[in-house]
């Protein structure tokens, strides 16, 4: 077989395989060698230059882990039983967030697959697994990744990623895989000596920034997009969450993501079947969710951090650090998209955004927890049961693309703290005091347990035996009775924004989608909410119609249908 390496700078790069060192041969920065004894599983890494060994950036596979050798992985192997899998749009669809480690007790894939029938119970279209690339020690939330091509042997390598895919497509549910283009994990980091990776400024603090845009850049281009994909293509995964692309420091004519836009388009069209690509980003550029064609950056949708604080605002009253722009701002978020759009953030000093004018709700991700939002608290402490039936009602009821976290929807009380597993020393001993520094100005005290402890990872795991209380499972139920409704009321569905109107006063909230009224009481005192004749058609069991309007008692919502 051949093994091919790009290393432009490089005198001399050197093969290790069936334990003999071999010079490689050259052509346009790329290096080559032929090697009729390798196969599937044969463990390989380069020397450049005399230093090595280092595992190929390329790498399919890392068994023994980020800084082990490379082993050889033939794609061709696997068995795939998704033949008939046509994909799934984003439109119209519920997607579920999901930590590959903590999801289970069992921690891998083979775990989260036997999970599978209650997803489909809750009937979520898309899940979404958070990174699954190579990781130091064991346990990580994975945006710490090197080996960008490989995944994770602690979660089930490979393979294990090609069987929950499998299995997930046979349930009828998508996957979105969450990936990290905008820096690499501090440890196991192997790409410097190959070339250009990285521009040699601090592309944000999490570490250095690739390089997009200086002398080399076009094969760190390719590097990335070929990563995405492999993903999309040889693992059949149906989109990709691409991490803070705010991070990604660009000044090319085409950016990286439209590049990227182009290049996914075109392999759905080789595939036959829709590949979604959804931006995590903090700019509120609506540029980010417009078509190529129409002169944007052609991502299918993106994470709406302002729909998320506006809800948590309004459902907890929590109001330090970014949150205290958004009191009050609950109807500009449900009607408008972002709340920042060009007004003053006084968490950042300036102001921010851009009117998110025809951009369809389907574009925007919104949710009312996920894992930063939750582990980026201190004690990655959830909502309260009460609190998630009432956000969860408008959240799903929203005209936006909804995303639940892992065991949002029976108010687990497990906490999803940040965890690691660092072996170097320095790492592993400083990373607590990184992460306080990282998060000065959110108006937390912060005293969080030790990211490298493994009672941190532990507790973060859900507890399934949860279902078995009435509280949880009655909030399960609420769940799903409104993943019901939406998939059931086209009114819900409907992405059109000039379609949506709502309006707030003395504590309640009523929305309005075509004839369906949804009605919400966000004080903790009851209040009569005047409103047109209607019929309920879900709602908490104290709400009670009365004369014209309807009696709601504290954090309660009902969701109507008018009768003229």
């Amino acid at each position: 077989m051949i093994f091919e390496v790009w290393a432009p700078r490089a005198s001399l790069v050197e093969l290790l395989v069936a334990s003999e060192r071999r010079a490689m041969a050259e052509a346009g920065g790329w290096w080559s060698a032929d090697v009729a004894e390798a196969a599937h599983g044969s463990p390989y890494a380069f020397y450049v230059d005399g230093d090595g060994p280092y595992p190929d950036p390329r790498s399919r596979r890392q068994p023994e882990g980020i800084f082990g050798p490379s082993a050889v992985y033939d794609h061709a192997r696997f068995t795939w039983s998704d033949h008939e899998w046509t994909g799934r749009d984003l439109r119209g669809s519920v997607i579920y967030e999901v930590h590959i480690g903590t999801f289970t007790p069992e921690g891998t894939f083979a775990g989260a697959i036997e999970r599978l029938d209650h997803l489909v119970e809750l009937s979520v279209d898309f899940v979404e697994i958070m990174p699954v690339a190579p990781v130091p020690g064991g346990r990580n939330w994975g945006y710490d990744g090197v080996d960008l091509y490989a995944v994770n042997e602690t979660y089930g390598g490979p393979d294990g990623l090609k069987s929950f895919v499998d299995a997930c497509h046979g349930k009828g549910i998508g996957v979105i895989l969450d990936v990290v283009y905008n820096h690499l994990g501090p440890s196991g980091n192997f790409l410097h000596p190959f070339g250009p990776y990285f521009s040699g400024v601090q592309g944000s603090y999490w570490g250095e920034a690739v390089n997009l845009d200086g002398p080399g850049s076009d094969e760190v281009r390719r590097y990335f997009i070929g990563n995405a994909v492999q993903w999309l293509r040889d693992y059949h995964v149906d989109g990709l969450r691409l991490d803070a692309v705010h991070a990604l420091h660009d000044r090319r004519a085409t950016h990286l993501l439209a590049e990227l836009a182009d290049e996914v388009d075109a392999l759905a069209c080789t595939l036959g079947r829709p590949l979604t690509l959804i931006a995590e980003s903090d700019l509120n550029d609506p540029r980010m969710v417009t078509p190529r064609e129409a002169g944007g950056l052609g991502m299918t949708a993106q994470w709406n951090d302002d729909v998320h604080h506006a809800l948590h605002v309004a459902v907890t009253g929590e109001t330090h650090g970014y949150y205290a722009d958004f009191a009050g701002s609950l109807v500009k978020a449900l009607t408008q998209g972002f709340v920042h759009d060009g007004t003053y953030s006084s968490f950042r000093g300036r102001t921010h955004g851009a009117p998110a004018r025809n951009v369809p709700g389907y574009r925007f991700v919104c949710c009312l927890q996920n894992h930063d939002q939750i582990g980026n608290r201190p004690q990655g402490d959830r909502m309260s049961v009460a609190q998630l039936k009432l956000g969860a009602g408008l959240l799903l009821t929203s005209p936006y693309t909804p995303m639940l976290f892992m065991g949002e929807e029976w108010g687990a009380r497990s906490p999803f703290l940040f965890f690691t597993d660092h072996v170097e020393p320095a790492l592993r001993d400083g990373e607590g005091e990184r992460r306080r520094r990282e998060f000065e100005g959110f108006g937390y005290e912060w005293s969080a347990p030790e990211p490298g402890d493994e009672e941190t990872f532990q507790r973060s795991k859900l507890d399934w035996g949860e279902l078995k209380e009435e509280e949880h499972w009655s909030l399960l139920a609420w769940y799903r009775d409104l993943i019901a409704m939406r998939k059931a009321l086209p009114e819900l569905t409907d992405p059109r924004m000039d379609r949506v109107s709502a309006e707030e006063r003395d504590g309640w909230l009523v929305v309005r989608r075509g004839p369906i009224r949804v009605v919400a009481n966000l004080g903790l005192d009851s209040v009569v909410v005047p409103l047109e004749a209607a019929v309920l058609l879900a709602s908490d069991e104290a709400v009670q119609p009365v004369g014209d309007g309807l009696h709601l008692p504290g954090q309660s919502l009902a969701i109507c249908r008018t009768t003229w």
